[in-house]
């Protein structure tokens, strides 16, 4: 098998749950695991406010509850965005997209703030209604070829999958609250605590260049 990716040199597997590592899934999972220690190791940061017109500000202080749930809810993210890196099944790859377009609400679901609940429940009902196609583009994989392997889908002997799939698993993914296409998320980078609320845009970063790879092998 040569993927779009490169050629495969190390494989996992697990029953039916095949992992392979390729020079480029290699590369986006050891970003995702970097960035993962990284939000592990790190502590929110202290935002403050500025009065304009006037010499005060505030400062906001992330309280132990609401940090310690978002730094789980980005752990969780970043161990999802390392599953969607180097999962070599359709429908596994989607599991996971939707498990980050989730944690991201999650991220930002605990900050105390309207206007950052109003966004983080915007981007709930985008990625909800994203999942329809994304995993519909993976049932008309199954039904078209019979499989969901990435590495049986690359070779040529199955039958050809037709070029709405390819379209569904985009705006899935698109769906999921891929960055910089929902507008909503520019609300929730108001919410404070980085680097937990960066990992939204790293994660969908890393899905966006993964389905590039998954789009050109199905």
């Amino acid at each position: 098998m040569i993927g779009a990716g490169g050629s495969p040199f190390m494989y996992l597997e697990f029953g039916d749950i095949v992992i392979y590592f390729s020079p480029y899934t290699l590369s986006l999972f050891l970003l995702a695991l970097v960035f993962t220690v990284l939000v592990i190791a790190s502590r929110p940061e202290r935002q403050l406010d500025i009065a304009f017109g006037a010499d005060a500000y505030t400062t906001k202080d992330i309280g132990l509850p609401e940090m310690r749930f978002r730094r789980f809810m980005a752990i969780a993210c970043g161990l999802a965005s390392m599953g969607a890196m180097v999962t070599g099944d359709v429908f596994d790859f989607c599991l996971f997209t939707s498990l980050v377009g989730i944690c991201n609400v999650g991220i930002v679901a605990a900050v105390r703030s309207r206007h950052v609940q109003n966004a983080a429940f915007q981007y709930g009902l985008v990625a909800l209604a994203g999942t329809v196609p994304l995993f519909g583009g993976a049932a008309i994989v199954a039904a078209t070829t019979g499989t969901l392997s990435l590495i049986e889908l690359s070779s040529t002997a199955l039958p050809a999958v037709p070029a709405v799939v390819k379209g569904f698993l985009v705006l899935g993914v698109m769906g999921e609250g891929m960055a910089p296409f929902y507008a909503a998320k520019a609300e929730m980078f108001r919410a404070p605590g980085a680097p937990y609320v960066i990992m939204c845009s790293l994660s969908s970063l890393l899905i966006f260049l993964r389905v590039i790879e998954v789009v050109l092998q199905v």
